[in-house]
This record gives structure tokens, C-alpha cells and sequence, in this order.
């Protein structure tokens, strides 16, 4: 059957048929990519953020598929898809589905479980492990996540100190670093994540070749790099100011 996509009523039907597809596909033949589509159905069409949650829980713990166990990831740390409102984020869980998430090799489950590992908050929202988070950022990295690589990057820029004192000192002692400060490190991971259209790394990288910091310096490499975090900023307003005018078009 045809669907006049310009008519109300076909648009209805079409979405009708859509979720009864989706849900014929989740539960009846037991596909993890449909049933990740359900997921999103649900979502974004229904607005049943709470069935969403546990289609995408499900797909994630059943079916092992990786962009599910992200979605409820997100749903955790958030504490979106609860059947009360009142009922905040549960950041152990989210780290739990990143890194099962990680473990089925997704790059932004990877990134989410290495930044809540390294990350240094007040009340920790996971134990703090530096080294297993840098594994799980450089292997988001590896499978191509330019965030991952910028802040990689970042950490071999300041080094990692084993305690906030140590950052007081105006001569910290290599025995006060984590992760000792490497700038070759800093410099390949930016050049990567530089590659991966990071704004900011991009950025960083004419710093270091205007610097010679952990590369030779190189004025012309300085003034590409410049140029390309620049064209890449301007990218991104035009992107923004395209939103606001939709937006106001009521698009």
C-alpha cells in the first residue's frame, strides 16, 4: 500500500504499521537490530520513554547487541525511562552498560566508561581507576572515537596526578604523576583525533607545531591546523544558526 506522506491520516497509519513491525521483528523473529529500532520507536514517536528503557535494557542484556546497552546507559546516568519522575540517575548502572557496551567493541560505550573511571568527582560516581578508564578511552580511540583521542590527548598534555596536592607544587616530582606528562603521546593522539574532525584537538595540534611541543616546529603546519579548527567553528555556527531558523519556522 501507498502512503500519501503529505496526508495526516496516512502519516498516522504509516506510523501505526511502522511499531507493529518493529515489534513483530523485536519479538517474534528475535532480531537485535529491530528490536534496537523499537527502542527508538518508542522514543522518539511515542514518547513511552519507560517501555524504551526496557526494550533497550532487554536487547542489551538478551541479545548483546552494543547500541542498545549505550541507550540504556544513558537512560541510567540520567535516570530517564523510571516509572517516578522523583527517581534520580544511577551512574553504577550506566557504567555497568557502558562496559558491557565497551566490551562489544562500541566506541562511545568505551568513551563513557573511561571518562567516568578517570574522572575525579565529589562523591565519586564509580570507583576511581585511572588506568582500566585510559584502556577504555584508547580503545575507543582505536575504534575511531576523535573525543576519545582528544582527551587522551589532554591527559598526556597535564599528566595525571596521583592526588590533588600534588597539583600545588610548583615542581611536582615524577613520582607525584599517574600518568607522567608525554607530549609525543599528546601529539599523536591529537593528530588523530584531529583527523577524526575534533574541533579542539585541531586546535591544539597548531599549538604544538607553533611550539614544537612534542614535534618539530612548523609554522606552515602551525597556520593548516589553525585554519582547519577555524573552518570547523564556522561549520558548526552555521549548523546552530540553520537549527534556530527551523525552529522558528516552526519546522
Amino acid at each position: 500500500m501507498a502512503f500519501d506522506l503529505k496526508n495526516e491520516a496516512d502519516v498516522k497509519e504509516y506510523i501505526e504499521k511502522l511499531g507493529i513491525e518493529y515489534r513483530f521483528g523485536c519479538y517474534s523473529e528475535k532480531k537485535p537490530e529491530v528490536c534496537h529500532l523499537l527502542g527508538d520507536y518508542l522514543e522518539s514517536i511515542k514518547k513511552d520513554f519507560e517501555k524504551a528503557a526496557k526494550v533497550y535494557r532487554a536487547n542489551c542484556d538478551d541479545y548483546g547487541h552494543a547500541k542498545s546497552c549505550l541507550k540504556f546507559g544513558h537512560y541510567s546516568f540520567l535516570g530517564k525511562g523510571k516509572s517516578s519522575s522523583i527517581e534520580k540517575g544511577d551512574p553504577k548502572q550506566a557504567f555497568q552498560y557502558y562496559k558491557k557496551g565497551c566490551e562489544l567493541k562500541d566506541a562511545d560505550c568505551c568513551l563513557h566508561s573511561g571518562l567516568l573511571m578517570v574522572s575525579r568527582t565529589k562523591p565519586a560516581l564509580v570507583e576511581r581507576d585511572v588506568i582500566k578508564g585510559m584502556d577504555a578511552l584508547q580503545k575507543s580511540c582505536s575504534l575511531n572515537n576523535g573525543t576519545a583521542c582528544f582527551y587522551l590527548s589532554g591527559m598526556f598534555i597535564s599528566g595525571v596526578f596521583k592526588n590533588e596536592d600534588a597539583k600545588k607544587s610548583a615542581k611536582p616530582e615524577p613520582s607525584e604523576f599517574l600518568i607522567p606528562k608525554d607530549m609525543k603521546k599528546a601529539f599523536e593522539f591529537a593528530t588523530k583525533a584531529c583527523e577524526l574532525d575534533n574541533m579542539y584537538a585541531c586546535s591544539n595540534l597548531s599549538q604544538m607545531y607553533s611550539k614544537g611541543d612534542g614535534t618539530e616546529k612548523n609554522d606552515k603546519k602551525a597556520e593548516h591546523f589553525k585554519k582547519k579548527a577555524l573552518d570547523m567553528q564556522d561549520q558548526l555556527k552555521k549548523q546552530h544558526e540553520e537549527v534556530k531558523f527551523q525552529q522558528g519556522l516552526g519546522v
